[in-house]
């Protein structure tokens, strides 16, 4: 009975440790959860916290560095092969460059697969017409700011907006439904206004 009192308590203090630790670990009070979709943050202009310049090599050798797309939204999607939900999610990143490319949106994945090779097959499984950083270390993503997103968990995708801020981040797969709710406004704003 002490033994089974002992384990409980010790339970319920690591969960109460861990949902503080969640609440001191988020950017703070200018991100607000969608009403009905509490994994989709938006962030307020002006109080949006600005991301790194990414920077590495693509799958296909290129090098990329987040800062060359600077005045276009960029949606940065996480992803891995192996990832379940990241397979289910490709389509509509593929047709979300295809659709709102033209109007300034790019999008660049985080291929965190150890094996290029298996990363490569899943951009042409997919047809995915955009490039996506090799980062099988995770190194890119210890670059976010802190609380943005669970890094552990994928797919997590971050929305920056023509200036370099966050306006957004998803986690898990996103559809286009959600998409469109942040998207559209960042490509009707122009940059600098």
């Amino acid at each position: 009975m002490t033994t089974t009192m002992t384990t409980r308590r010790a339970r319920t203090a690591v969960a109460v440790g861990c949902v503080l630790l969640a609440g001191c670990s988020s950017p703070g009070s200018s991100s607000h959860a969608t009403p009905g979709d509490p994994l989709t943050r938006t962030f307020d202009e002006g109080r949006r916290p600005a991301v790194a310049d990414l920077t590495g090599t693509s799958l296909d050798g290129d090098a990329i560095r987040l800062s060359d797309y600077r005045g276009k939204v960029v949606l940065i999607n996480a992803w891995a092969s192996w990832c379940g939900p990241c397979r289910a999610e490709a389509p509509e990143l593929a047709l979300a460059q295809k659709t709102w490319g033209s109007r300034g949106l790019t999008v660049l994945g985080l291929d965190n697969d150890s094996s290029r090779a298996a990363g490569l097959a899943f951009q042409k499984s997919f047809h995915l017409a955009y490039p996506s950083l090799h980062d099988p270390s995770g190194r890119q993503a210890l670059r976010l700011p802190r609380g943005l997103v669970n890094t552990q968990v994928m797919p997590y995708t971050i929305v920056v907006d023509r200036e370099g801020k966050v306006a957004a981040t998803r986690m898990g797969a996103v559809t286009r439904t959600q998409l469109v709710k942040v998207l559209e406004p960042l490509l009707l704003a122009k940059a600098g206004s």
